[in-house]
């Protein structure tokens, strides 16, 4: 029987997650779309929850992760800061040094 490790791993901040695979993937989506809603709608997610996490992720970055544009003729919008860039591949670059991790160092069990 073969075994391997498997896990999870986020990025911890002053409130509790601050970035997780989820949310990178919604602050993706979010450049994608160029909106929150839009952006939710694709994850078959609320509206609601979306924007508490982005406020969430805004309130523990430095600076915010994700621009808000209030609505008017053409409707609201949001975009994906330098910052929301720098913590969507600096997040990858951690989940997959934890993978390769992982998958090495399942090798090496011995049950």
């Amino acid at each position: 029987m073969e075994y391997r490790l498997h896990g999870r791993v986020w990025i911890e901040g002053p409130e509790g997650t601050f970035l997780g695979y989820g949310r990178v993937v919604l602050l993706e989506r979010i450049r994608e779309h160029g909106s929150i809603r839009a952006a939710a709608r694709s994850m078959e997610m609320s509206y609601r929850h979306a924007w508490k996490l982005v406020d969430s992720m805004n309130r523990q970055s430095r600076e915010p992760v994700v621009e808000k544009s209030t609505g008017g003729r053409g409707g609201g919008g949001a975009k994906l800061t330098e910052s929301g860039q720098r913590a969507v591949d600096c997040f990858w670059q951690a989940y997959q040094d934890y993978r390769d991790y992982l998958s090495n160092r399942s090798t090496q069990l011995d049950l």
